[in-house]
């Protein structure tokens, strides 16, 4: 089913969907050089991705303050970074259970009808989190805790078949621009979020910080209508629990047949478990960086900061070849990144780092979403975007547990030093260790991926 044309857009290069897949028409030259280092905002022109792409603006920023008043709320009640950490281990175990559920439903429905019940869900349950954060004595933990896990996993199900449906809906050509876009949009949220839910924070406005997420998931919702069906191949089937589990599997089963894409994950885990920052940071707000204000804010902004501007001026990572090597050294720069936000004395050379740290992390997230969206086939897009949202999201929230827990024994520099050191010397090791990696090239074909992960 093909969405409607917009009469007032005559520039659209793509034809949105048709029968469940793009027309695939190459971008005018001419417009791609105008591009240069700035973002390519080409699918913007395709209407259903306009629409994809609005969902997302308008959730994240809700989605960011809530990711700051949950940890601020955690520390509040128990004045312990290990229970912050604690709950996001809370949120990786339904993210990991519905992101891989997720993803395999998202490769047997309707994608648009998946994203509309998984949006609502979210509107509902934020919503709840706002009536929570009323309770006598500011809350109740084991309330809190439970709405996370309920956040996390609609989450879950949500972002596998929001990724999976980009190619159908942009073409495969503008794959990376679309990426880029959304990536970009989403760091203006995390930016705008935190800085937003510090203030109202700071003002006692703890339930507002949660309604402001529910309204935009609302909103969300009522662009998703607008889409046109986007069944996974061109068709979609009946949902059953057991196909979800045996597609779980087939999916792992894709996966162990191309290496250098397993390989794409291995190095995000090491990334993320070993130098993710954000459980230290409400310990910082009250301690180092007391007398700063808005600390917790500017912290939680501060590695989208790094983002953004990298995001703005994407154009060439859309042209990256080399994917391999630039997802090592992106990561490297996370790690050294890192090590410098560890040793920081004030506010603003903690954000500076945290933003070199999020300018990496940018790169290598553009490039590893890309990888795995063009290698895989439409009715395995779903399964691999569930396996990368488990990783790029799981991973994070293992490391709040190992940062939590080794600042509230070391301290915060160790914690985020030592972690960093691993990040970087693990880095070297994979490019020494693992040539294939080092050595990918966009150029090659998705039925080259295996021979060029076994090094032929």
């Amino acid at each position: 089913m093909s969405p409607p044309q917009d009469p007032q857009d005559p520039l659209d290069p793509v034809d949105p969907v048709e029968g469940g897949r793009a027309i695939e028409e190459p971008v005018p030259e001419p417009v791609r050089r105008r591009r240069g280092w700035a973002v390519d905002t080409t699918p913007l022109r395709i209407p259903a991705y306009r629409r994809l792409f609005g969902g997302v603006a308008l959730t994240m920023i809700g989605q960011q303050m809530t990711l700051v008043a949950v940890p601020f709320q955690v520390y509040a009640l128990t004045g312990d970074s290990f229970f912050v950490g604690v709950t996001s281990l809370v949120a990786l175990v339904p993210l990991m259970v519905f992101g891989l559920l997720g993803g395999a439903i998202a490769d047997v429905m309707d994608r648009r009808r998946l994203m509309l019940i998984t949006s609502t869900g979210a509107a509902v349950t934020s919503a709840l989190l706002a009536v929570q954060a009323l309770l006598p004595g500011g809350g109740d933990l084991a309330l809190l805790w439970v709405l996370t896990a309920f956040v996390s996993g609609f989450a879950a199900v949500n972002q596998p078949a929001r990724s999976a449906a980009i190619p159908a809906v942009v073409g495969i050509p503008l794959v990376p621009a679309a990426n880029a876009l959304a990536m970009t949009v989403r760091q203006v949220g995390v930016i705008a979020g935190p800085l937003l839910a510090g203030v109202l924070i700071a003002s006692g406005e703890l339930f507002l910080t949660y309604v402001i997420d529910a309204v935009g998931f609302l909103v969300a919702a009522l662009l998703l209508r607008g889409l046109p069906a986007l069944p996974p191949g061109g068709r979609a089937g009946v949902v059953r629990l057991g196909a979800a589990v045996r597609g779980v599997g087939e999916g792992f089963a894709f996966l162990r047949t191309q290496p250098v894409l397993l390989m794409t994950f291995v190095v995000d885990v090491i990334a993320m478990l070993f130098a993710w920052p954000q459980a230290v940071f409400p310990e910082l707000e009250a301690t180092r960086f007391a007398g700063s204000p808005n600390a917790l804010g500017w912290l939680f902004a501060g590695v989208s900061i790094g983002a953004l501007v990298m995001g703005l001026t994407s154009g060439w990572v859309s042209r990256m070849d080399r994917q391999g090597a630039a997802v090592l050294v992106a990561i490297v720069v996370w790690g050294v990144a890192i090590i410098g936000f560890g040793y920081a004395g004030s506010l603003w050379l903690a954000v500076l780092f945290l933003a070199v740290a999020g300018a990496g992390d940018m790169v290598s997230a553009v490039l590893r979403s890309s990888m795995l969206q063009l290698a895989a086939p439409d009715d395995m897009r779903g399964r691999m975007q569930g396996v990368f949202l488990v990783v790029v999201a799981g991973g994070p929230r293992l490391g709040d547990l190992r940062a939590g827990a080794l600042a509230s024994a070391a301290g915060v520099t160790v914690a985020m030093v030592s972690g960093g050191v691993v990040v970087v010397l693990a880095m070297v090791a994979v490019a020494l260790l693992v040539p294939s990696f080092w050595l990918f090239s966009a150029s090659r074909s998705a039925v080259d991926t295996d021979s060029a992960a076994s090094g032929k």
